[in-house]
């Protein structure tokens, strides 16, 4: 179990973006109204902001990205870390953190690392720049987070197309002697890498005319080899018989207390799954924000997105005491224990066509 903490990183900012482009669950056509209505019950989302094509998870970092800098109003010669976490990159290679550091004219002294990770990519994400930017002394860094899950997503697989939406996000931080720790718990069991997985596409298995194939894997779930898999059982009781060893184990392994945070943000799993968990805690609902009602399961950008959507103005206005916890594919969980104050926090916006290049 990695249990370790980070002294003296500060977030200054967080910010997210979305495409402008929304769907209803209520319209999903696939399944009867009857099953719509049970569906968008069981895992709280209505609607959903999905990318068109031609629309990157790097376009909406970069949108988010360029909104935060101008806000913080940052001399960008300063920054010398940028960390792109995604499953949705650009291209296979190059990695797509060189290209958003060109983009947002980044220096070239500025290091920059692709991180491939999905439900538990922001607190894996947060970890990795903190760690380097405390080890390396560098004073100012961006953390770019987000995926288009809904790409790869069969309209005719009721167990994926109406969970999944779309959001990238940026998180800005910096060297300050002083700041409260970061306290992490960061766990991993490769054994369930089944759970959520694409088969074809990789180097394990080359697409091929095969990996187009549709097949019927259950009543009402249709899909090829090139899109996601998700065996909701296995993932429902991993997360339940993970997530709250881990965050007891962290809040005891640092002394800390449940009460004394003022949010828990849970990945945005579904809601079936994360209502299950606050209530093992005995936590309060208002203490729980959800973004999964109007944006569905955003993967590794839902924590930061809650944060925006959910309690921005409490972020800005006095400090926070949070516990972040983040779960799923890999399988992997962890949670951290952070503290901010006075982060700036612009409002949402949906991507503007001038964010994606050659447009």
């Amino acid at each position: 179990m990695a249990i370790f903490s980070i002294s003296d990183i500060r977030m200054a900012g967080l910010s997210a973006c979305v495409p402008p482009k929304t769907l209803s669950n209520h319209d999903y056509k696939w399944i009867k109204v009857k099953e719509r209505e049970q569906v968008i019950k069981t895992i709280g989302v209505e609607n959903r902001h999905v990318a068109e094509p031609g629309q990157t998870t790097s376009d909406l970092c970069f949108q988010a990205a360029e909104q935060l800098l101008g806000e913080l109003k940052w001399d960008r010669n300063e920054i010398s870390i940028l960390v792109f976490v995604s499953q949705s990159r650009d291209y296979i290679i190059p990695s797509t953190s060189a290209i958003l550091q060109d983009r947002l004219k980044l220096p070239k002294s500025c290091m920059a690392i692709d991180i491939n990770l999905g439900c538990s990519g922001y607190v894996y994400g947060l970890s990795v720049i903190g760690s380097m930017m405390k080890a390396a002394g560098l004073h100012k860094g961006l953390l770019l987070v987000g995926d288009l899950s809904n790409v790869t997503s069969s309209y005719r697989d009721k167990s994926t197309y109406p969970l999944f939406g779309d959001a990238g996000t940026a998180t800005a931080l910096e060297l300050d002697p002083g700041a409260a720790p970061m306290q992490f718990n960061l766990q991993t069991d490769g054994s369930g890498y089944e759970a959520i997985i694409i088969y074809d596409g990789g180097v394990r298995n080359l697409a091929s005319k095969k990996s187009f194939a549709t097949r019927k894997y259950g009543e009402g779930i249709y899909r090829n080899r090139l899109q996601i898999a998700l065996n909701g059982i296995e993932v429902f009781n991993f997360s339940l018989r993970e997530v709250v060893p881990n965050i007891k184990t962290t809040l005891k392994h640092f002394g800390r207390e449940l009460p004394e945070f003022d949010y828990l943000l849970f990945h945005q799993a579904n809601r079936l799954i994360n209502e299950t968990i606050r209530k093992m805690l005995k936590v309060e609902p208002e203490r729980v924000p959800y973004s999964l009602r109007d944006f569905g399961n955003t993967s590794c950008a839902s924590i930061p997105l809650t944060m925006v959507t959910q309690i921005r103005e409490a972020l800005e206005q006095k400090p926070q005491k949070l516990l972040l916890s983040a779960f799923g594919i890999g399988l992997s969980w962890g949670s951290v224990l952070m503290e901010t104050s006075g982060l700036v926090v612009p409002p949402l916006t949906e991507l503007e066509p001038a964010s994606q290049p050659g447009v």
